[in-house]
């Protein structure tokens, strides 16, 4: 699917559903490991990122309808002083979730932990973001990709850390 579709009922409810399902299982992993961002919270954040991407996308799409109806009157658009840009929103996203992410970092005598939560948020909010660009394939790879690196990766690696002490 291009970064182009035409968003409606359809394309949102695909979106938004990706997102709680793939989002939900990284959600779950951290609840069950009962860390301070869960469930709830990770959803909250993959859903707000996903909507505000296909908020972004509207814009675009109302921008780019704007200027086809008026090609005939270039003075229209003269004065709407229009500027498409598809990553702007995204971008702040993207660094809002790190403001969020690092209340989720704790350091108590001299150990750090959360740092791993704080990873999760982040990419829940990009997987959002990549469902709310309705890129679904590209989605659920990634989403696959970080539950494989939370259960199995991290099992491996905690496993051989025990092997050792």
């Amino acid at each position: 699917m291009t970064m182009n579709p035409e968003v409606d009922l359809l394309y949102i409810l695909q979106s938004l559903g990706l997102t709680v399902l793939f989002v939900g299982l990284i959600g779950f992993e951290r609840q069950r490991r009962n860390k301070i961002a869960g469930l709830t919270t990770h959803l909250l954040v993959a859903i707000g990122a996903a909507g505000i991407t296909m908020v972004q996308q509207m814009m675009v799409y109302d921008a780019i309808a704007f200027i086809e109806a008026n090609l005939e009157n270039p003075e229209i658009l003269e004065y709407a002083d229009l500027t498409i840009e598809r990553q702007r929103i995204v971008a702040q996203i993207i660094s809002g979730i790190g403001f969020l992410g690092t209340g989720t970092i704790l350091k108590t005598q001299g150990h750090i932990s959360g740092l791993t939560t704080a990873s999760t948020l982040w990419i829940s909010a990009i997987i959002g973001i990549i469902f709310g660009y309705g890129l679904h394939t590209l989605g659920i790879a990634v989403s696959l990709t970080t539950l494989f690196v939370l259960t199995i990766i991290k099992n491996v690696i905690r496993h051989q850390v025990d092997e050792h002490h």
